[in-house]
């Protein structure tokens, strides 16, 4: 994104605000790469649900209320499988705490090969300028 650009989910994003570069990174995943580091460190997971930005209050509330917060969170998951992003904030939740009380070792897998075929489209980056 531009650096004027404010700490905001891509969703909340201006399609003029991310670079061309930026629409390639997202596109194929490859900024998920440095959180390969976090899942190393043992702070994240590979499957789990996305890390939120903390002024995503709707998102941290329906979170809260499902016990989403009481797993670590991941690179990929279920709702990113589905394409739904942050911009859904209650369905989001919901289909994370489906995730949570539905998670085996099958579906573990199954989310990881998921993602890596392409399956879901990530965060929605607008499409225009840049």
């Amino acid at each position: 994104m531009r650096p004027e650009t404010g700490s905001v989910g891509t969703h909340e994003v201006h399609p003029n605000q991310v670079t061309g570069w930026g629409r390639l990174l997202r596109k194929t995943k490859i900024d998920e790469l440095p959180q390969l580091w976090n899942v190393l460190k043992g702070d994240m997971s590979l499957v789990g649900p996305r890390p939120c930005l903390p002024n995503q209050t709707a998102l941290i509330q329906e979170r809260q209320g499902l016990g989403v917060f009481n797993v670590r969170p991941g690179v990929t998951g279920l709702a990113q499988n589905q394409g739904i992003d942050m911009s859904k904030p209650e369905l989001l939740a919901q289909t994370d705490a489906e995730m949570i009380r539905t998670m085996s070792i099958f579906n573990y897998g199954k989310y990881i090969l998921l993602t890596a075929c392409g399956s879901g489209r990530g965060d929605r980056v607008g499409k225009g300028g840049g």
